[in-house]
Order: structure tokens, then C-alpha cells, then sequence
């Protein structure tokens, strides 16, 4: 054997505590999708639809390969208002109830409170438009509630840039840790030599490959 073959690596290092790292696994955070609803998409000023949805999906699919806790809520659609979650992200969330609710900040009703608690979670990965309000506001409660509260940015979008960015500035002055979707996956695969580390690779092709597709439609690729 050379030297250069004793020095490859094909043996994945060994796992931390899954349940106490620091940093997100599959087996200390949950993540929630808050108001991912027609209306709400209607509104958005800050990206377009395809832009949230490359980060929503993604999100969605990260949660589902690896098992991670899943808490969905919309607003008004038993009001007869608005309309369920979208479906692009539901078809990802098969088995994910929707907790509708009447008021805009999602910590203050009862149904969705005992769903985060039913996760026995501190840990909250959350994406919801619009980014100001619907993120903004649970984020900055379930804070001053000793929850850890991920953001995901690249997953969002406000009334326009100018809200949006304010709201990210605010939850992270508030004490928020933001994050973007492969980000995420990373923190959650961790390794690539470990047998789960396939579960990634199938949702980072699809990333790249949809996000060559809205390139390819606009003439720009997007940051």
C-alpha cells in the first residue's frame, strides 16, 4: 500500500449525540410550514414564487427523507377566506394534518401550541409568508419561550424586500439563528460516507436542478 492509499478516507467519522449536538439532526428539531396558501403567494413582493418554492420544497423533502417532525398550519380557509397549503408542498407532506387557524400569529392557538409540543422539540426549523408577520411573530414568542427558532430565509418572502428584510433582522436581534434549506440538509446528513448521506443526494439534484430551471426562464441565475 502507498502512502497516498493509507491516507484516503472512505470511513465516515463517528456520530455525535444526536439528541444533545448542538447543531440540528434528525433526532432534536421539527420543522413547520406556516400559511403557504395562494393568498399569501399573491402578495409576496420580495422574491418570486419560484424562488420560495425552490427553498419551501426543498425544506419539505429534507423533512420527509429524514423523518423530522412536521407541524403544517394555514389561516382562514375554514373562515372561507383563503384557500389550504399549496399543493406543491402538501404532495411532499403526505401524512402532515393542517392546523387552521383565525389569527395571524400561530403561537396563540391552542391546536398548533400542542402540535410543537407534541415534537418534544426546542428546536424549530420555520418557513411561513408572509415573512414579517406569519414567520415574525410566532418566532419572536416561541423565543421568549426557550425555544431555539431556524428561519428559513431562502425558503420565505415579505410584502416587499424592505419587509422581508427588516423581519430577518428583527427575529435575529430577537435571538433567531437563520438558515437556508441545503444548509439544513448538510447540518442534517452531516457525512458523506454514512448510508443516509443518499437521502441528501436525491434533494440536492432536485435543488440544482430546478434551480437551473428558473435560470433558464428569467435569463439570470439567482443568488
Amino acid at each position: 500500500m502507498t502512502a497516498d492509499a493509507a491516507h484516503i478516507k472512505t470511513a465516515p467519522e463517528p456520530v455525535r449525540d444526536t439528541v444533545a449536538d448542538h447543531l440540528l439532526t434528525p433526532d432534536n428539531c421539527a420543522v413547520v410550514f406556516i400559511d403557504y396558501q395562494e393568498g399569501q403567494y399573491a402578495t409576496i413582493g420580495s422574491a418570486s414564487r419560484e424562488e420560495i418554492d425552490l427553498g419551501a420544497i426543498t425544506l419539505a423533502k429534507l423533512a420527509r427523507a429524514y423523518e423530522v417532525p412536521t407541524v403544517l398550519s394555514t389561516v382562514a380557509v375554514g373562515m372561507g377566506v383563503n384557500r389550504a397549503t399549496v399543493p406543491e408542498i402538501t404532495r411532499e407532506l403526505p401524512d402532515v394534518p393542517e392546523i387552521d387557524r383565525t389569527g395571524v400569529n400561530s403561537w396563540e392557538d391552542a391546536d398548533f401550541r400542542a402540535a410543537i409540543e407534541a415534537t418534544g422539540r426546542k428546536k424549530i426549523v420555520m418557513a411561513g409568508l408572509w415573512t414579517e408577520v406569519c414567520l415574525a411573530f410566532p418566532t419572536l414568542d416561541m423565543l421568549r419561550e426557550g425555544f431555539e427558532i431556524y428561519p428559513v430565509v431562502d425558503a420565505v418572502g415579505g410584502v416587499s424586500p424592505v419587509t422581508h428584510t427588516t423581519a430577518i433582522e428583527r427575529m435575529t436581534q430577537a435571538g433567531a439563528r437563520p438558515i437556508t434549506s441545503l444548509a439544513f440538509g448538510c447540518e442534517l446528513m452531516r457525512n458523506w460516507a454514512r448510508p443516509d448521506a443518499d437521502l441528501y443526494r436525491v434533494v440536492i439534484n432536485d435543488y440544482f436542478h430546478r434551480k437551473q430551471a428558473i435560470g433558464d426562464k428569467t435569463g439570470t441565475l439567482f443568488q
